[in-house]
C-alpha cells in the first residue's frame, strides 16, 4: 500500500526536514508539496492524496482554513504539524489523525503513521466492498442479495484500537481495550474506564462503528459493553439480567439484547 502524500509548510526548512525523516517509511510517497493554504487546496483537489502534512500557522490561509477549503470535497486523513502546543484541542476538532510539534520526532511520525496505516485499510476495503457490491448487483443479483442479507465478516484492523477524548481542556487517548462500558446521554457518551470517566461529545451510532463488534455490544438502548470484562451473569425477572463487569458495575440488559447474553451461557 502507497501512501500518497502532500506537505505544507511556508517555511522550506520544515517541509526538507519532513521529507528527510519521511524517507525512512518505503510505503510513504511524496507527490506534491506546498508553501501555503491556497496551494494546498488546489493541490489536494488536483491529486486527492491519501495524507496531507498540514502547517497550521501559514500566512493568508492557516492550515484550519485549507481544511474548511475543502468541505465539498472527500478530504484526505490530515497531520497537523505546528511549533505551538496551544492549538492540540482545535486540532484533534477538526478531526486530525493526529497532531506533530515541531521538531518532529522520528518515534512520534512512526506512531503516527501507524495510525494513518490502520485508517487507510479501513478506508480502502470498504471502497472494495462497495466495488464488488456494484458489480455482483449488475452481473449477479442474486448473490449481491445474500451478501447484503448475510452480512460482512468484521475486519478487527478496520475498527479504533485509541480514541481520542477531549475532557476538562485535555486530549486524552484512551486505549479501547481499557473501556469497560459506554452510557448514552444525547449527543455526550460516558466512557468508563473502571477507574476514570471520560466525556465524548459524539452519538451512540457513530461510536458502534467505530468499535469491534465482536467485542464491544450494545445491552440496552443506551448503554455498550466491553465483553471481555464481563465477569458473570445475574439473572433477573421477566427475562432481564445483570452483567458484573470487572470493576464491580452491574449493567442491566433489556429483553430487547437478550441475544448478547446468549454467547456467555451456552
Amino acid at each position: 500500500m502507497t501512501i500518497r502524500t502532500i506537505l505544507v509548510d511556508d517555511e522550506p526548512l520544515a517541509i526538507q526536514g519532513l521529507e528527510l525523516r519521511l524517507q525512512s517509511h518505503d510505503d510513504v510517497e511524496i507527490i506534491d508539496k506546498c508553501s501555503n493554504g491556497r496551494e494546498a487546496i488546489r493541490a489536494i483537489k488536483t491529486h486527492k492524496p491519501d495524507l496531507v502534512f498540514l502547517d497550521i500557522q501559514m500566512p493568508g490561509f492557516d492550515g484550519f482554513s485549507v481544511v474548511q477549503g475543502l468541505m465539498e470535497v472527500e478530504p484526505p486523513l490530515v497531520v497537523f504539524v505546528t511549533a505551538y502546543s496551544d492549538h492540540a484541542i482545535r486540532a484533534f476538532e477538526a478531526q486530525a489523525v493526529d497532531y506533530l510539534l515541531k521538531p518532529v520526532e522520528e518515534s512520534r511520525l512512526a506512531d503516527t503513521l501507524e495510525r494513518v496505516r490502520e485508517r487507510l485499510v479501513h478506508k480502502r476495503g470498504q471502497e472494495e466492498i462497495e466495488k464488488l457490491k456494484g458489480v455482483l448487483a449488475e452481473v449477479a443479483p442474486e448473490a449481491a442479495e445474500e451478501l447484503a442479507e448475510s452480512g460482512e465478516a468484521p475486519s478487527a484492523s478496520r475498527y479504533e484500537k485509541l480514541i481520542n477524548i477531549k475532557d476538562r481542556g485535555q486530549i486524552f487517548r484512551v486505549d479501547v481495550d481499557t473501556i469497560e462500558r459506554i452510557d448514552a446521554a444525547g449527543d455526550y457518551m460516558c466512557i468508563y474506564t473502571g477507574q476514570d470517566t471520560m466525556i465524548l461529545r459524539e452519538t451512540m451510532k457513530d461510536l458502534e462503528k467505530r468499535l469491534d463488534p465482536r467485542r464491544f455490544q450494545r445491552v440496552h438502548r443506551s448503554t455498550i459493553v466491553n465483553l471481555d470484562l464481563v465477569r458473570q451473569v445475574k439473572p433477573h425477572t421477566n427475562g432481564e439480567c445483570f452483567l458484573v463487569l470487572d470493576s464491580g458495575a452491574q449493567v442491566k440488559v433489556s429483553r430487547s439484547y437478550r441475544d448478547v447474553v446468549a454467547r456467555f451461557v451456552h
